[in-house]
């Protein structure tokens, strides 16, 4: 990884490697690295997320409010580019998206004010993508 920020690794539950390559390296466009007939890591921006087939998993997400919105929980994500964040919108609207939250700006005129949007994986994994206009309000009180 090119950034000075250190990369992560998350590992998730799926049913099925097939609509995981097609979700995640399909409709996302993250490259395929490794994989066995079991897992498959993706390049998640230089970020490592391996999908692994687990059998039966149903995963059970809550919610908590946020700005009037039942988020999803647990989620993951990325930070993008504002201009990332409308690219990806349109792509996911593209391919059919059902989004659990539909892209939107939120905490307008506030600290933290952002993009944001959320949806599930063919599996029921929830994600979350967004953007922030000025990056360095992203921990902004």
């Amino acid at each position: 990884m090119s950034s000075n920020r250190p990369a992560f690794h998350l590992a998730i539950p799926v049913d099925d490697l097939g609509k995981a390559r097609d979700f995640y390296g399909g409709v996302l466009g993250f490259p395929e690295g490794r994989s066995d007939t079991a897992w498959v890591d993706w390049n998640v921006h230089g970020h490592q997320v391996v999908t692994h087939v687990v059998p039966g998993h149903k995963p059970t997400a809550g919610h908590n409010p946020v700005d009037g919105h039942a988020v999803p929980v647990p989620h993951f994500g990325l930070i993008l580019p504002v201009d990332g964040f409308h690219e990806l919108a349109e792509r996911l609207r593209a391919a059919g998206t059902e989004f659990v939250i539909e892209p939107y700006q939120r905490f307008a005129g506030e600290p933290g004010e952002q993009w944001t949007m959320f949806l599930l994986d063919p599996a029921g994994n929830a994600l979350e993508f967004k953007a922030f206009a000025d990056e360095s309000q992203i921990f902004a009180k």
